[in-house]
């Protein structure tokens, strides 16, 4: 008689793997974050045709920039927090499909006013891309390949704001069949339908594994603590600064004090808020937060300033002054590349290193306007663009990994889009800030001497990334 024997096993549930983002899909999402970033600086040398062909004024033309900046700012937190809940991945592609439509309506647009409300609906639309990339990068990598995911994602923000503005002034000057400056929107197309056909392939959906609704007080009092900032500092000086922008700076800190109070009242009766506090315990973020405001204040401030100052003082065409800046592209992508291994044999205090090499790359800079104005081009600035390419390069990848090294997974897209949006604001009040300063001092001053103040001025915001350098966690989690 034969005897059979059963074994019973127990059968153990397997683990969801996480979805893994590969080579491909990193790609497609670096080439989203470089898109937005690119529209924002792209206008700059692209401003003297618009206004020219549209009959546009001083402050119609500020607000192609800033209506642009402000939607993009204001939207940002609130993408994260549609992300976690619908899925990266459809947010995503419908932020990147309504960028193309926004793009090709800012291309087509037959008035200024029309652009500006086209530019503003652009905003929006990288509003509700951008924070899926830094959390899908979040939530679909791990170890050494977040770190280097990371280090992708800050070479390429770095660079694209530099590239953003050579691309402007090429494609202006190109004249691509007779489109002239509407190319500079009309180009985002191909991209995008280039981007929405890779992304379908290879970007895994990812969300948080307890969605939370939207703050919907939170999310309005954020938006008009911004517009209240943002707006004033953008359009005062174009506008002769009426009443209404006094009202709007004084409402500013009141608008934000109740936001602060809303979103702790929230995140204390246990209920998610759009911006938790307690996500500002983690130190990396907070002490990495306050170093980024000013790198970009002073970033976007000389972008628009030297765009200008080439354009009408030196009187270079859009190409010329785009060019002017390529050794700061070049050198900030390949020091960029190196800065993983730097990282980790020397830790943070790389940023440190970082911000005393822009400020020698400034400083060069300054010196060359103040010798050889208005002669300036490519090779007077190349010294000290190329030295303050490679400090910045040093500390923007590294700072972004800072941020959201300690954000857990199922925060990434809330974590994602405060780090972006305190970017992106600082990005705006640069140009609003820096921008209104040297437009100032050009009438009393002479376009060398506001450009070499305002320079200046970017010194001393560099020795303060500096010193809040020095604050930062030594080791990169």
């Amino acid at each position: 008689m034969t005897t059979r024997t059963i074994t019973s096993r127990t059968v153990r549930p397997v683990a969801a793997t996480p979805p893994a983002l590969g080579g491909l899909g990193l790609f497609t999402v670096l080439l989203a974050a470089a898109l937005p970033l690119i529209d924002f600086f792209i206008v700059n040398v692209a401003l003297p045709t618009i206004g020219k062909d549209l009959h546009a004024g001083e402050a119609v033309l500020e607000l192609v920039v800033a209506g642009y900046g402000v939607a993009y700012a204001v939207l940002l937190v609130l993408g994260g927090r549609l992300g976690d809940l619908f899925g990266r991945r459809r947010l995503f592609l419908g932020g990147m499909a309504a960028f193309g439509l926004t793009s090709l309506a800012c291309g087509l647009a037959p008035g200024a006013w029309s652009l500006v409300a086209a530019r503003v609906a652009q905003g929006a639309s990288a509003a509700a891309m951008l924070p899926q990339v830094l959390a899908t990068i979040q939530a679909a990598t791990s170890g050494p390949r977040r770190a280097r995911a990371m280090g992708l994602y800050g070479a390429t923000a770095g660079l694209s704001m530099v590239a953003g503005q050579i691309l402007g002034g090429v494609l202006v000057a190109a004249d691509v069949w007779g489109t002239g400056w509407r190319s500079v929107f009309l180009v985002n197309v191909p991209v995008v339908i280039a981007g929405l056909v890779l992304a379908v392939r290879a970007v895994p959906e990812t969300r948080s594994q307890h969605p939370e609704p939207v703050d919907g007080p939170g999310t309005v009092l954020l938006a008009v603590s911004l517009l209240a900032l943002l707006v004033p500092l953008t359009e005062g000086r174009a506008a002769g600064w009426p009443l209404w922008t006094w009202l709007s700076l004084a409402a500013f800190p009141l608008v934000a004090a109740a936001f602060y109070a809303v979103e702790r009242r929230a995140d204390r009766q246990g209920r998610t808020p759009l911006v938790p506090p307690s996500l500002f315990r983690l130190v990396s973020l907070r002490r990495g937060l306050a170093l980024i405001v000013p790198f970009s204040i002073g970033f976007s401030g000389f972008m628009f300033v030297i765009a200008v100052a080439l354009q009408r003082g030196a009187g270079l065409g859009p190409v010329p002054a785009g060019l002017a800046l390529a050794p700061m592209a070049v050198v900030f992508f390949f020091v960029s590349l190196a800065g993983p291994r730097l990282v980790a044999r020397y830790g943070t205090r790389v940023v440190t290193a970082g911000a005393v090499v822009q400020l020698v790359g400034v400083g060069l800079m300054a010196l060359a306007v103040r010798h050889s104005w208005p002669h300036l081009g490519v090779t007077e600035l190349l010294p000290g663009a190329a030295v303050a390419g490679a400090g910045q390069a040093l500390q923007l990848p590294i700072v972004f990994r800072i941020i959201l090294s300690e954000v857990p997974a199922a925060r990434a897209g809330v974590g994602s889009g405060v780090m972006v949006t305190a970017q992106q604001s600082s990005l705006a009040l640069g140009v609003a800030t820096l921008g209104t300063l040297f437009l100032s001092l050009v009438p009393g001053s002479g376009m060398r001497d506001a450009l070499v103040i305002t320079l200046l001025v970017q010194l001393a915001g560099v020795v303060l990334t500096g010193l809040l350098s020095l604050r930062l966690p030594r080791t990169i989690g």
